[in-house]
């Protein structure tokens, strides 16, 4: 098997670095800035010896180094800056979303394909709607790092271990993101058992602030130790047919009352991409939340 992935910055990269680490396929880096590519490749080779990684790597401005990819991730695209948020991104990534689907469609038409490029949701949707595949076949990095950093945040709050905490976070990857403090359980109890209402309010609004607030400290560029290690976590339940439920941004077609956008839900993934989209009864207010978030992404979708 082997995964291209489409923008040699530093999400790009890290990840590149962890699926070698982690010997689960040969890796294509593909940017079209000169020699970005080659060079990150070189420099994960020169690792070989000392690191022992069993696959390969090369990197290349040359789309056609795709062909027969088994899984494409796109990363590529502007970075947010301080005071920006995901949004202010949509036309200048847009474009160049567009770009990178027209090769993939040229030169590796049946991959399954992994968006990272912000904003997120919206360039999930664009890219089903660009490549015309089955909707099983395009997903979106979003929900599983969002999941991922509250329950960091709630680790450090609670004192329990992440591995004692089971949440969900769904919806758009942005501010109008959905925490399931109804699904929500520390140590195997109920978040309302362990943590206050009002801390509980705040933790939820720390996890959607909390890219800006590293892109706001970092002043260059924004995270991707942990969204890298978010797409980890897709890919390599896809290449182990594991059935793992990750949140992620799906194309939906009526599910939880939304259609003709693509949002963060729990899906089924597996060999195939997404094997199920997971309904949940959700109580009324997280319902409600969910669907306001994608109706936030549509507006936006119909303005393309």
């Amino acid at each position: 098997m082997k995964i291209s992935i489409i923008g040699a910055g530093n999400v790009g990269s890290a990840l590149a670095e962890r699926i070698l680490a982690r010997n689960l396929a040969d890796v294509v880096l593909v940017d079209v800035a000169d020699g970005l590519a080659k060079g990150k490749a070189l420099d994960l080779l020169d690792a070989t010896p000392i690191m022992g990684y069993k696959k390969t790597v090369i990197g290349t401005s040359d789309y056609k180094e795709i062909s027969a990819s088994g899984i494409i991730v796109v990363t590529a695209g502007f970075p947010r800056k301080p005071g920006m948020s995901r949004d202010d991104l949509i036309q200048k990534n847009a474009n160049i979303i567009k770009t990178v689907l027209k090769n993939i469609k040229e030169f590796s038409p049946e991959t399954i394909i992994l968006v990272v490029t912000n904003p997120l949701d919206i360039m999930t949707y664009l890219a089903y709607k660009e490549i015309k595949c089955a909707k099983h076949k395009i997903l979106g990095m979003a929900g599983g790092l969002d999941t991922s950093r509250f329950k960091a945040l709630l680790s450090q709050e609670s004192g329990f271990s992440p591995d004692k905490i089971e949440t969900f976070v769904l919806g758009s990857h942005g501010d109008t993101m959905v925490p399931l403090v109804s699904k929500t359980l520390l140590g195997g109890k109920p978040i309302a058992e362990v943590l206050a209402k009002e801390k509980i309010a705040e933790l939820v609004g720390k996890t959607k602030k909390r890219g800006g607030e590293i892109v706001g400290l970092l002043k260059s560029g924004s995270a991707y130790f942990s969204p890298s290690a978010a797409c980890f976590e897709i890919l390599s339940a896809i290449m182990h047919d594991e059935k793992k439920i990750i949140p992620c941004s799906a194309i939906m077609e009526g599910e939880y009352g939304i259609k003709d956008s693509a949002i963060g839900v729990p899906v089924r993934i597996g060999k195939e991409g997404i094997s199920e989209i997971i309904e949940w009864e959700l109580p009324g207010n997280e319902l409600d939340a969910l669907k306001a978030s994608a109706s936030a992404v549509k507006n936006v979708l119909n303005k393309l």
